[in-house]
């Protein structure tokens, strides 16, 4: 009997977590602006190192958070003013066991540093827009429109 209690008792946690997981997930996803991407957080083995999360769209800004966590801040934020895209490519070789056939993994550049995403082809057409879309020049240096004297001009 003790043995069966041990195991209710464990199955009763892991249910609990996975929940917990999921519900944490749906609260993420919630507020709308959201997409489903890897990131590589290792480069250590060739083709593998991805982890699964979801990409939340916070102004100039790209959060990234791990699918399977309890954490509620972001593992990575992408800003899209110092943002590039270098390379885009097809999964090769063990990383076409990890990620569905019609998604691309983009090389990008922040700082200097070096970040492989991967998503859907068709989250990719977004995902360039909305780096693209940004305002030019830096926050704030946007000049004020020239106002016009409705009062016509004296000769």
């Amino acid at each position: 009997m003790r043995i069966l209690e041990i195991i209710g008792i464990c199955f009763g946690t892991l249910l609990v977590v996975l929940f917990a997981v999921l519900l944490r997930t749906r609260l993420l996803m919630l507020s709308g602006g959201t997409i489903r991407l890897q990131v590589r957080v290792t480069t250590l083995v060739p083709g593998r190192g991805w982890s699964t999360g979801i990409g939340r769209f916070a102004g100039d800004e790209l959060r990234i958070y791990r699918m399977f966590s309890f954490a509620f801040r972001p593992k990575r934020v992408l800003d899209r003013r110092h943002l590039g895209v270098q390379q885009r490519r097809l999964p090769e070789g063990p990383e076409r066991l990890n990620m569905p056939g019609h998604w691309v993994i983009l090389l990008c550049r922040q700082h200097g540093e070096d970040i492989e995403i991967a998503m859907a082809e068709s989250t990719v057409t977004g995902f360039l827009s909305w780096l693209e879309a940004g305002p030019p020049g830096q926050p704030g240096s946007v000049a004020p429109r020239p106002t016009i004297d409705p009062r016509p001009a004296e000769n």
